[in-house]
């Protein structure tokens, strides 16, 4: 569903994905728990709460798929042009999650069943549509704010796009004007971090929102 090139959060430990399409192999010292928290397993649930009517599931999944492709191509930039003036990799940085004080994708659409052994999944009765939209939207809108001062103008219009899909009538945010002072270097190291753990959190949209464009979703 997602590209493949893309490579996993540091210190982490990558968990099995089933059907999933695996990311790259772990680097060592990676945080297992941390790789939990961004990209959870996610196999179909036994029952759900529908969407709202207004939510286009097509919509939805093929503005996942833009955003997941586009976070992909602004990394690949950076390490391309140098942005921020040192190679932006994962092993340079330290991820965190920034979403983890509010509702997000991870707490509004994913669950920690003991019964499949505490690993994160959309497997659960109580599954809320409407819920784990608004928690992507809240996920949405916390990035943009971080991402904002790097001023990817085709990554912004993604989370735009994207947005506005769970959001009616939602309106975009203005775009950051060009030519701006240059970040601190601690600025820089953060944007790189954050970014990564966006292409990571972008994976589980897109996983959640092609599960809700699926017939299981409406069983």
């Amino acid at each position: 569903m997602e590209p493949s090139d893309g490579r996993a959060a540091p210190r982490s430990a990558q968990g099995r994905l089933g059907r999933q399409p695996r990311l790259p192999p772990l680097l060592p010292g990676f945080s297992f728990a941390l790789l939990l928290l961004l990209v959870p397993v996610l196999p179909a649930p036994a029952k759900a709460l529908p969407a709202p009517t207004w939510y286009r599931p097509t919509d939805g999944l093929r503005s996942s798929r833009q955003l997941l492709e586009a976070a992909n191509a602004s990394l690949h930039r950076l390490k391309k042009l140098s942005t921020l003036g040192f190679e932006c990799t994962l092993e340079e940085v330290d991820l965190e999650d920034i979403t983890r004080n509010q509702i997000n994708t991870i707490k509004a659409c994913i669950s920690e069943d003991l019964e499949t052994g505490n690993c994160p999944s959309l497997e659960r009765s109580t599954f809320d549509a409407s819920t784990c939209l608004q928690g992507i939207s809240e996920d949405l809108n916390a990035y943009r704010a971080e991402l904002k001062s790097f001023s990817d103008r085709a990554l912004l219009a993604k989370i735009d796009e994207m947005t506005k899909v769970l959001s009616r009538g939602s309106r975009s945010e203005p775009q950051p004007p060009a030519g701006t002072k240059p970040p601190s270097f601690k600025r820089r190291m953060r944007l790189c971090s954050i970014l990564h753990a966006f292409r990571i959190r972008a994976v589980t949209i897109s996983r959640v929102t092609n599960y809700l464009s699926s017939p299981e979703s409406s069983s």
